[in-house]
């Protein structure tokens, strides 16, 4: 069994692999059990899943054409209490049709973690700070 640093780490990475394959449902049940602040206040998974449902532009193999790199993760972890916390960029990069490779957004995640029955999973997640946008316009329909 992974430690709980390499558990938790595991989830900020399955996120990003799910979002980039298209894969919304599979994302949001990452935050079943969670809260998740966006932009457009608290959500629950439901929410979560309805945003990207609703803002997210998906291509003919059923992508958004991003790659989500998620870097310089600072796990802290309380083993007797079962919690966890993450601080963590991302840049989103994207490339659609014949437009070149480019980030189009980076940011960074705030999230905290819980351990029940031995599996670790979000709690809750600051989706909210955004610190740089490029061109979204390939990305969100609206």
């Amino acid at each position: 069994m992974a430690n709980s640093e390499v558990a938790i780490a595991n989830l900020l990475y399955r996120y990003a692999e799910y979002v980039d394959s298209g894969d919304f449902e599979g994302a949001a049940a990452l935050f079943l059990h969670a809260r998740v602040l966006s932009r457009d206040g608290e959500l629950d998974h439901a929410g979560v899943l309805a945003l990207w449902q609703g803002r997210v532009t998906l291509y003919d193999d059923g992508t958004p054409r991003t790659k989500h790199v998620i870097t310089n993760p600072i796990i802290e972890v309380d083993e007797a209490a079962g919690t966890g916390t993450c601080r963590s960029y991302y840049t989103v990069l994207q490339q659609v049709g014949d437009c070149a490779l480019h980030p189009i957004i980076c940011g960074r995640y705030h999230d905290e973690f819980e351990r029940v029955d031995g599996v670790w999973r979000f709690r809750f997640r600051d989706y909210s700070l955004t610190d740089l946008i490029g061109n979204l316009s390939k990305h969100l329909n609206s």
